[in-house]
């Protein structure tokens, strides 16, 4: 089966040249004549997709060839493309950075890429920049490249004809800070907490110059030949998910699979709520706790219905910044400590500089699972770890997996399709 669509792979050089602005101008820009348009995130990320589910009204999911493999993200492409009027899929770091790159995806499925390329310090090396990126690997589908932060029109006019022949320009985007999306340590500040986020965006799809308004060529997608069939293991099971701006890190696939495999969701904040929701499972994401340590601590009656659901034996899932705020303490960068729920023993402070980063697998009773971790903390637990991850870089460093009774923590992201049946296990009663 297949169906046909507009497409395109905005990728770059590098990070930090634009991508997301520019996807999301790009999305606003089309959304605004009426069209519907759906993102995509290749890798693991959550900070990126929330800005880009307010550019374009809809929920953003990652394509990652490595956590989730072909079948499933050319089962979300090929679903996507039944009602979107134009797919854009937001590259990780650089077009070719990785061992399943952005390039690799786009060679995959056949979706022409537009390279985004920083041109504050730039003049006829944009040309050169151009011509590596697209002659850089044979055959790549190449749809042209677009020029971010120009000083003008005249600026534009001098990269435009440095171009090698046959390469085209897609438009470009002038220098300004009322665009610029703001950043933190892990990246993009969260969208619910830009204000004036939305108006930010309008702005960057009105200041587009030299943009096509037709749609670009439409890339035909097929649907997998066969995708495993998962039971329904959760059927009646009730999942309470911790969502507020600490606890954010959420794949919307995850979600989507609990609810496949017979969840049922509620949602709560440990910044915001007294207690839990009646439940059977928690599961606690990763976010940004350590900027909310005083309304954290000060949420005793929470903390305390999370031990005792706890204590009662049943299961708690808890990545990253979620696991964090199971442990005793947790510290900022200035070195302010403040207690948390503790469920771990031990404690975690916040550095400037990254700990981990990259995609790790993860064996454990329940099966094999896949995700990424990338973290600014240092944690120490008393704890001996169920198992260590396993990086997918060589040189990568495992992190520690803890289990104690029904829950399980981890500084990993998880990501739940890579195998279904062994995220059911983890929250089953």
């Amino acid at each position: 089966m297949k169906r046909s669509c507009p497409a395109l792979l905005i990728s770059a050089a590098a990070s930090g040249q634009g991508k997301t602005t520019v996807t999301a101008a790009l999305a606003r820009y089309h959304r605004n004549r009426g069209r519907k348009v759906r993102i995509f995130k290749t890798g693991p990320d959550f900070l990126d997709p929330m800005i880009l589910q307010q550019a374009s009204g809809n929920p953003v999911y990652s394509l990652d060839l490595w956590m989730g493999g072909e079948a499933h993200c050319r089962q979300l492409l090929y679903e996507a493309a039944a009602d979107a009027d134009l797919i854009l899929i937001e590259g990780v770091m650089g077009l070719f950075d990785g061992d399943r790159c952005s390039a690799d995806l786009a060679a995959l499925f056949n979706i022409p890429v537009l390279a985004v390329i920083d041109s504050s310090a730039m003049a006829q090396s944009f040309g050169a920049v151009a011509h590596g990126l697209a002659s850089y690997r044979a055959a790549l589908p190449f749809a042209g490249v677009f020029a971010n932060r120009v000083a003008g029109e005249g600026h534009y006019q001098m990269l435009a004809e440095s171009l090698s022949p046959g390469l085209s320009s897609f438009g470009w985007l002038a220098h300004d800070a009322e665009i610029t999306l703001p950043e933190r340590h892990l990246g993009l500040v969260q969208a619910d907490e830009i204000s004036d986020l939305d108006s930010r965006i309008g702005r960057a799809a009105a200041a587009l110059k030299g943009v096509n308004k037709t749609l670009p060529p439409a890339v035909v997608f097929t649907a997998p030949t066969a995708l495993p069939v998962t039971p329904l293991l959760l059927t009646d099971v009730r999942i309470a998910v911790a969502r507020d701006v600490a606890f954010a890190f959420l794949y919307p696939t995850n979600l989507d699979l609990l609810r496949s495999l017979g969840a049922e969701l509620t949602f709560f904040s440990p910044l915001n709520d007294h207690t839990l929701p009646p439940t059977d499972a928690i599961y606690l994401p990763g976010g940004y706790p350590e900027l909310y340590l005083d309304r954290l601590a000060a949420k005793r009656p929470m903390k305390a219905a999370i031990r005792a659901h706890h204590a009662a034996g049943k299961p708690i899932v808890a990545e990253c910044g979620g696991m964090l705020y199971l442990l005793n303490s947790l510290a900022d960068v200035k070195g302010q400590s403040e207690t948390m729920a503790g469920l771990l023993p031990g404690e975690a402070v916040m550095q400037t500089r990254l700990a981990n980063l990259g995609l790790h697998c993860v064996s454990l009773p329940e099966g094999e699972l896949r995700g990424h971790t990338f973290h600014h903390s240092a944690m120490t637990c008393e704890l001996a770890p169920l198992v260590h991850s396993e990086s997918a870089r060589h040189n990568g460093t495992p992190e520690p997996l803890y289990r104690q009774r029904r829950l399980t923590a981890s500084y990993l992201h998880l990501y739940f399709p890579s195998n279904p049946a062994a995220s059911a296990r983890l929250f089953l009663p």
